[in-house]
């Protein structure tokens, strides 16, 4: 008999203990159902086709592979990871591009273009273009020096786009403070550690002059020489140069590694949203530990592009497979 308080007990706990497990199970069931070896049977030649486009492309710019990274991004904060961003507007129909986080400023399109007709040819209606995106992205960072990691596939395409919420905010702009990133990304599910690492994509890659003329005339946490040499390409006056393009990373703007922490250390970040996490607050640490070990930015990196990329996905039945990543079926 005495025993029998204890045996409730063990039952009790046990019973918490697989509530809670279906709880996160259930919590997790879209990003769950992801796989790297989504289309290990059904495309097995996507991998290889992904890669020999952008490999082409990055040789050729190797601009576009941050701008891929920086779509992908931007992608996966508006209702999640599922191509919202490629459609084009239509007489009935409003998309993303023309938001203002995005509108003159997020390219790559004509690339994922080109990659999902390679796709198609060799897979026709397997591949959806959420997952090229996310594809293209880990090879634009592999091809650019960055780390390999096996992405997460099995995403189908949304049938409709959200221009409020790409237009309001939700989206970090350049002149975001440290606050609002960390708002922005936990809002996504991401940690203010993801949010650092994340971004360390400004590794590579260029902004235009109205990302950073505030910054380089008006704020005092600045190298002068590094604003002096900004402020030759980029004019105070609004209207004035605003496409003029200056490289967030001065060191290695082709290249994918820590040199961007670095630049942060002696007040070099381009854009405020860079600058402010190193600027006296909590993501301090983060920036002196990823300046100074290469392999940890690397690491948190990789785990913050899955978790992105692990944003409210569509999976199974929901959504399509689009034929072209520009308008849906």
């Amino acid at each position: 008999m005495a025993l029998s308080p204890i045996r409730s007990s063990t039952f009790s706990s046990s019973s918490a203990i697989v509530t809670l497990a279906v709880l996160l199970l259930l919590t997790r069931t879209s990003s769950a159902t992801l796989s790297k070896n989504f289309y290990s049977k059904t495309c097995p030649n996507v991998f290889n086709t992904v890669k020999s486009v952008v490999k082409s492309a990055v040789a050729k710019e190797p601009r576009i592979g941050a701008s891929i990274v920086r779509l992908f991004f931007h992608d996966c904060f508006v209702q999640g990871c599922d191509g919202s961003i490629l459609l084009d507007d239509t007489p009935t129909f409003q998309g993303e591009k023309t938001a203002a986080a995005n509108n003159n400023s997020v390219r790559g399109y004509e690339l994922i273009d080109d990659i999902k007709s390679k796709v198609e040819k060799i897979c026709p209606g397997v591949v959806s273009c959420a997952d090229i995106l996310d594809i293209a992205s880990r090879d634009s960072v592999v091809l650019l020096g960055g780390p390999f990691w096996n992405v997460r596939l099995g995403r189908r395409d949304s049938r409709s786009a959200n221009f409020t919420a790409a237009n309001t905010g939700v989206i970090p702009p350049p002149t975001s403070n440290l606050t609002n990133l960390i708002t922005r990304f936990q809002d996504q599910g991401l940690s203010a550690r993801d949010m650092v690492a994340l971004s360390g994509a400004h590794t590579f890659g260029k902004a235009r002059c109205t990302s950073f003329r505030d910054r380089i005339y008006n704020q005092t946490n600045i190298d002068r020489t590094f604003a002096l040499a900004r402020q030759r390409r980029c004019p105070r006056t609004n209207g004035t140069g605003d496409n003029n393009l200056a490289n967030l990373d001065f060191r290695t703007p082709n290249h994918f590694d820590n040199n961007y922490f670095k630049n942060l250390f002696i007040k070099r970040g381009l854009l405020n949203f860079d600058q402010v996490l190193f600027n006296g607050g909590s993501t301090d640490s983060l920036v002196r530990t990823y300046s100074q070990n290469n392999k940890a930015f690397d690491f948190d990196f990789v785990k913050a592009m899955i978790r992105m990329g692990d944003i409210k996905p569509l999976t199974g039945s929901q959504g399509e497979i689009r034929k072209n990543c520009r308008r849906v079926n």
